[in-house]
């Protein structure tokens, strides 16, 4: 989705009106919802925009680091206007509550639509992992490592079971509808760090469409293809992260990336991380992150600030400060 439109996921194209997924009641398209993603923006001024790194399931360093920012209160209610807020994704697994973290957000999507401004969200590769273990559970897929299933993944990935025993139909519906990129303010919103988007097409709208319509199928190989390709990192930082930076900018608009998905100290190389690093182990102690990384001859910023490493949940007004 480009800035300006009025919806999530709902601007031109065949994105529209998504409609209602199998067995999920209609909303009234003037209700304002948290488990709606096409929730418009009220007319009377663009407010400051916003980023959110990976939460993780850290859902107390969340609520710090909002309040820190100004954009909720002591309550933890919306408390910003006509405030943008993007979600860069990965909500849950590793940290203790991740289905908190999505009633959190959830709820401040409508408070802040309300409020003339928005919180909305992208798709992570976590959040393909938790639908997939939910959906799918211990289905086989086909794996690098060898036929592996959705519930062992989501398991080795630090899925909490707390999480999975919480979870409900419109926790799935939400994660199943969100975007998973967008251009805000000259800045490409997405979460992983891979040039894997541009197998879903040649606009926003066409690869956030496809991504969805994939989703939808319920067919558990291609929604593991998803979660495989989104998995993947490190595309700009390495010889031809300039290269790629620019052609995914090229491709879909903005002038810079910002992204989720790699823990800042793996893209400086402080922790000794490697292309072939995937979401296992979390490796060693992390050195300390004070703010967003920016890097691939400054094409690229990094949120990520691994929180799940003694890290920072990592909240930055864009554009960001010279």
């Amino acid at each position: 989705m480009v800035e300006g439109s009025m919806t999530q996921g709902a601007d031109q194209g065949p994105t529209a009106g998504r409609g209602t997924l199998p067995g999920e009641a209609e909303t009234p398209p003037d209700l304002y919802t948290p488990t709606l993603p096409d929730i418009p923006v009220m007319e009377g001024g663009v407010g400051p925009l916003y980023v959110v790194g990976d939460v993780h399931g850290y859902l107390d360093e969340l609520r710090a680091a909002l309040r820190d920012a100004g954009l909720t209160d002591a309550e933890d209610r919306w408390a910003a206007g006509n405030a943008r807020l993007w979600f860069l994704g990965d909500f849950t697994d590793r940290g203790p509550d991740g289905v908190g973290v999505l009633d959190l957000v959830m709820r401040l999507s409508a408070e802040a639509a309300a409020a003339g401004g928005y919180c909305k969200a992208l798709l992570g590769n976590h959040e393909l992992l938790l639908i997939g273990a939910r959906k799918f559970a211990d289905t086989p897929v086909d794996s690098a490592a060898g036929t592996a299933s959705f519930q062992a993944a989501w398991l080795l990935n630090g899925g909490q079971r707390t999480d999975m025993e919480r979870l409900r139909d419109h926790h799935i519906q939400w994660m199943s509808r969100l975007d998973s990129m967008a251009v805000a303010d000259g800045h490409l919103l997405v979460h992983s760090d891979t040039t894997s988007y541009l197998d879903y097409g040649g606009t926003v709208d066409d690869v956030n469409d496809a991504i969805w319509q994939a989703l939808q199928r319920n067919d558990v190989a291609e929604t593991w293809e998803l979660f495989r390709k989104f998995t993947k990192r490190f595309a700009f930082r390495d010889e031809d992260g300039v290269e790629n930076a620019q052609e995914l900018l090229d491709t879909f608009g903005g002038r810079r990336v910002v992204h989720g998905h790699s823990p800042i100290p793996y893209l400086t190389g402080e922790n000794g991380a490697t292309e072939s690093d995937q979401d296992g182990a979390d490796g060693p102690a992390a050195p300390r992150v004070e703010g967003p990384y920016v890097y691939a001859d400054t094409l690229a910023i990094a949120m990520d600030g691994g929180v799940t490493m003694a890290g920072k949940l990592l909240v930055a007004r864009l554009p960001l400060a010279a």
